[in-house]
């Protein structure tokens, strides 16, 4: 009998944003597997949760999602966990969800937060049509082709971007759209929570003299 893989969704940032049904499950399978183990056990401590975590993360996949459908072939429970959020948006997880499936084993969701989801309620824009794309591509001119794909999208455009490059995203939205109104958000649900509503140029003047800090989510 195969085990059973839970896709367990847990806080962005306040650890007090999780379900009920989450630290049951938690609780109650034979391992979790998480992103960072150290960062996962901030949350499990919080909730008195005792159960064996393994890591797994971006650089250990393949060695790992072997060794995790064994364990599921074996009838065990495994609850995977990312850093924050919603497994398998914007991370590895989905790589062992797919290998579950691929295999017959069992995929339950247990749902929660997501960032962009958080953000583009709070963000004004409309939110019956939207299109996810995560993180764009590092390299400039990679990135700015993917904005012009995007340019003729009637839906609104949510994506993921690092502080260290938030920067240069907003130049190339300014080179590719114009001076259009864009929403940032960051730290959502955590003590230095901020949602910035303006023109992209302004909002690069507003990084220029403060240093942007955390990832962002991006909608325009």
């Amino acid at each position: 009998m195969s085990g059973i893989l839970y896709v367990v969704s847990t806080p962005i940032g306040n650890l007090e944003d999780i379900t009920l049904r989450a630290v049951e499950t938690l609780k109650t399978v034979d391992l979790i597997a998480a992103e960072d183990t150290r960062h996962t056990k901030i949350l499990l401590d919080r909730y008195q949760i005792k159960t064996p975590t393994t890591s797994y993360f971006e650089y250990n996949k393949i060695q790992k999602t072997e060794y995790l459908l064994e364990k599921l072939k074996e009838g065990k429970a495994i609850a995977l966990v990312s850093d924050a959020g919603t497994p398998g948006i914007s991370d590895p997880g989905y790589k062992i969800i797919r290998a579950a499936i691929d295999n017959g084993i069992k995929v339950v969701p247990i749902p929660g937060p997501a960032a962009f989801l958080a953000a583009l309620t709070i963000s004004g824009k409309p939110t019956d049509k939207f299109i996810f794309t995560g993180f764009l591509s590092n390299k400039s001119a990679k990135r700015r082709h993917q904005l012009e794909k995007l340019k003729e999208e009637e839906r609104t455009i949510v994506l993921y971007e690092s502080p260290h490059r938030i920067g240069k995203l907003l130049e190339d939205i300014l080179a590719v759209y114009g001076d259009v109104d864009v929403v940032l958000a960051r730290e959502l649900t955590k003590k230095f929570e901020e949602v910035l509503r303006n023109k992209v140029s302004s909002l690069i003047e507003h990084f220029n003299a403060h240093p942007p800090k955390g990832e962002f989510i991006v909608i325009i």
